[in-house]
């Protein structure tokens, strides 16, 4: 009876053990896991340890793995112990990273990220304020750990407006950052555009309030998104390069006025460019937003009937979820997130039905290989019944 169960359980998923082609790279299945913050970096430096690698190569069976955010500077930087990628040592230790992860059979890209106003004058070099498209304070606190003696949660300070110099400084470090990326062996990277960053405080009419050619019209808003991928596509190829948006969501409490014709129009600007994906984050309980789900998926819909490559979804997706998705051709793969935290064989855990083990939600951000690198693959677990 089990053997039938797991063998019917193989028929209704095996849209996700499909290969894939995604931009020049032909990948195994379309079960990819998606960026996770765990906060485990060095306090100095910014730089991955063996423990890193380690945590990545035990989930090589994915798809692609797509990186925990990784600043492109130190203005970047918006939360305790995050990676970096833009110093020698920080290349130098993801090169341990990403060779593990390719012993292992596995792929991986980087994902780029500058958090924009989600910061601290802590983290910020010369402790000046963050900086975003328009002044702004965001809602909620940063998370500075023990980088600042009211740690670990304190106030968001008001972020100062960025000038076109440094916005072309900006666009200079997300350059260097994917050379970066490249020396340390990465397979491709990814564009953080999502989630409320630097990226989407320029998309989004609640903060970007500037009446210069960065602002007001969804064309002027969306920028700073194509201004900078053209920067990315001069040092990396555009097959290995992709994008991520989130059109509703994320810290601060940013929102546009009209996600719906933002989130296509930021899809259809991305088109013709021989990207590798793009990757929509939907509403989802984590997030807070479950209660737009609806509207998110309908936003996803739309922005894959105006975006030419492939279309990466995350957001919560069960197995069965996530297989009627690429059945019914709503997207080409699904990424996940918590269920590889606590399942770092989740390919094969889905190929069998289960069982799957639950994340330890107080070990997600910051700590040591408790709730990191201690969950048991399916064939340690069977061995010691």
């Amino acid at each position: 009876m089990t053997t039938n169960a797991t063998t019917m359980n193989k028929i209704q998923n095996e849209e996700l053990f499909n290969p894939i082609q995604i931009g020049d790279l032909n990948l195994p299945n379309r079960i990819f896991m998606a960026p996770l913050t765990r906060s485990r970096s060095t306090k100095e430096g910014h730089n991955q340890t063996p423990l890193h690698a380690l945590y990545y190569a035990q989930r090589a069976s994915a798809g692609l793995i797509i990186s925990e955010a990784t600043q492109i500077s130190p203005q970047g930087q918006g939360y305790a112990w995050t990676p970096g990628i833009f110093s020698e040592s920080q290349i130098e230790n993801w090169k341990v990273v990403t060779d593990a992860i390719h012993n292992a059979g596995g792929h991986i890209f980087n994902q780029l990220w500058h958090v924009g106003a989600i910061s601290h004058n802590t983290f910020q070099p010369e402790g000046k304020a963050p900086v975003s498209a328009s002044a702004w304070k965001p809602e909620g606190m940063a998370f500075v750990g023990n980088y600042h003696p009211n740690g670990p949660l304190v106030p968001h300070p008001e972020a100062h407006e960025l000038t076109k110099e440094e916005i072309k400084q900006i666009i200079a470090d997300y350059k260097h950052a994917a050379l970066s990326a490249k020396k340390a062996g990465f397979d491709g990277i990814e564009f953080h555009a999502a989630n409320g960053y630097l990226i989407d405080q320029f998309m989004r009419d609640s903060v970007n309030k500037r009446n210069d050619e960065y602002g007001g019209s969804i064309q002027n808003r969306l920028r700073l998104l194509n201004e900078v991928l053209d920067a990315l596509v001069e040092v990396i190829p555009a097959s290995r390069i992709g994008v991520r948006l989130t059109p509703i969501g994320g810290p601060g409490g940013s929102f546009d006025s009209n996600p719906h014709a933002l989130y296509t129009e930021a899809a259809k600007s991305l088109s013709g460019r021989g990207l590798a994906y793009l990757h929509v984050v939907r509403p989802s309980g984590h997030a807070g937003n479950a209660d737009k789900l609806e509207e998110g998926n309908q936003i996803v819909s739309s922005m894959r009937k105006a975006f030419d490559g492939a279309l990466i979804v995350n957001g919560e997706f069960s197995p069965e979820e996530a297989a009627e998705w690429i059945k019914n051709d709503k997207a080409d793969a699904i990424s996940f997130g918590r269920m590889f935290i606590a399942n770092p064989d989740l390919p094969e855990r889905i190929a069998n039905n289960g069982p799957y083990s639950e994340a330890k939600r107080e070990t997600f951000y910051g700590g040591t290989h408790i709730g990191y690198t201690d969950y048991e693959t399916l064939k340690k677990t069977r061995s010691s019944l």
